[in-house]
């Protein structure tokens, strides 16, 4: 039997829906094909054009994040 999930460390809530954190992920090992928000694996199981989309916005957020922590 599998350890439970811990809420903060596995998975968060957010507008009601469960969003599995990198760490679950990292720990389940492989991508389910999902296009989940935190896949450590590149979306290397979604489908085209799905995967592409997803890629290009997780890159956009990455961009985003760096130059937004430069301004502190």
């Amino acid at each position: 039997m599998s350890k439970p999930l811990v809420e903060g460390i596995d998975f968060y809530n957010e507008n009601g829906y469960v969003v599995f954190t990198e760490k679950y992920h990292l720990d389940k090992g492989y991508c389910c094909g999902n296009g989940c928000r935190h896949c450590p694996y590149e979306y290397e199981s979604v489908p085209e054009p799905k995967r592409s989309q997803l890629l290009k916005i997780k890159k956009a957020n990455k961009s985003f994040i760096h130059k937004s922590s430069s301004f502190k």
